[in-house]
């Protein structure tokens, strides 16, 4: 139970924020709750308890407090989480900020809708929201609120480029995004119209050889004739599908590599289920709950990102990854590394923050594995032809 407090005791030194909570015994609950969710490494109530310190005699008593919480609308996620999130981001003002739109169906009943912060190889959540949608696809309306509330998150003067699927591909996104300053790359769907150089196209149309890709500047897109925008098209070697982006900016071969770090957040919901806190075992079946119970996991991964990050800054990777190159995330870094470092001693994170510098260690499974792709990546841009 010493190393459970000494957790308990680092992380509330990191969340606390001077700030009125109003209720003192929100803040303690959520911090024991990341504790429970950090130790446990599932999402289950129950087994929180017993890492929870409390006079309760009973484990119903805890778990009813958790309910509790969860159930407490005057608990804000985002009022919590904000002066978090800012911290860890608070050096960013003169870096590139990449964010990923993206859904998650839990149970088939509930849709989790999340803006992260793309961070070497993985996601940050930023903003989210919890609906009782049984479809990953949502309408524009639905998450307009969550952009608003995600800007005023950011550091004031960073460059921010926004990446989403075509799924959430709307010429009114793309208007919102403008007014909010940000740039963005959205995958667009094949039966879109285009208007260049004089003609009408759908893109379907459009015949591309296999590397073939073809880059179309200040051109109009839908018969709304939104523009002008920056169409990059392309046909990958080994694949049957095409790739159809749209930009706020001049498309080059970089636009495919920076549309591409949006499956990033796709790890990060992959951290939440499977490869993390096993968010799917839970049995909570309420959409405002389902949302609070988010706030937990963010806490959570801010907390082991930012210590694996730290982690790596010291130069102490190997004390708890295995591999000789950097084969786990961060998260896992920083994970091992707290669950280590409460056995032995070691210390634990002083502060939040993530660097917006270029990832100094890469992750890799072995150095010829990390050859074999940087050659298949020199090979897919020198085969792109321009039209």
């Amino acid at each position: 139970m010493e190393n459970t407090s000494r957790l308990y005791a680092n992380l509330l030194a990191l969340v606390r924020q001077e700030r009125n909570w109003g209720d003192v015994r929100h803040l303690c609950t959520l911090v024991w709750m990341v504790v429970g969710l950090i130790l446990s490494e599932t999402v289950s109530l129950p087994a929180w308890v017993p890492y929870v310190q409390s006079q309760a005699q009973y484990a119903q008593s805890t778990v009813r407090r958790f309910t509790r919480w969860l159930d407490n609308d005057r608990i804000h996620v985002h009022q919590i989480y904000a002066p978090l999130i800012q911290q860890a981001l608070a050096d960013w003002d003169d870096q590139c900020l990449r964010l990923a739109l993206d859904t998650s169906v839990l149970w088939g009943q509930y849709c989790l809708i999340r803006i992260a912060v793309v961070y070497r190889g993985r996601a940050v959540p930023l903003v989210w929201s919890v609906l009782a949608h049984p479809s990953s696809s949502i309408a524009y309306a639905t998450y307009a609120a969550l952009l608003d509330q995600a800007a005023q998150l950011l550091p004031v003067g960073c460059r921010v480029v926004f990446l989403a699927d075509r799924g959430f591909a709307d010429t009114d996104l793309m208007q919102h995004l403008k007014r909010l300053g940000w740039h963005w790359r959205l995958r667009i769907k094949r039966s879109f119209w285009v208007y260049y150089q004089r003609r009408d196209y759908k893109l379907q149309r459009v015949s591309l050889a296999q590397g073939q890709a073809r880059f179309w500047h200040s051109v109009w897109i839908t018969r709304d004739y939104y523009g002008p925008v920056h169409v990059a098209l392309a046909r990958p070697c080994g694949r049957p599908d095409y790739w159809y982006i749209v930009s706020d900016e001049p498309t080059s071969p970089q636009t495919f590599t920076e549309y591409g770090l949006r499956f990033d957040i796709e790890e990060n919901f992959l951290d939440d289920k499977s490869n993390g806190f096993q968010l799917e075992a839970s049995l909570i079946r309420s959409a405002a709950m389902l949302t609070r119970l988010c706030l937990v996991l963010a806490v959570a991964t801010l907390y082991l990102v930012a210590q694996g990050t730290e982690v790596v800054a010291r130069h102490c990777r190997r004390w708890v990854d295995p591999h000789w190159f950097r084969g786990s995330s961060y998260l896992q870094i920083g994970w091992h590394w707290v669950k280590t470092a409460l056995g032995k001693g070691w210390k634990l994170l002083t502060r939040l923050y993530l660097s917006g510098d270029p990832d100094p260690e890469p992750a890799q499974a072995s150095e010829k594995q990390a050859q074999k792709r940087r050659q298949k990546r020199r090979q897919a841009v020198f085969s792109l032809l321009y039209a």
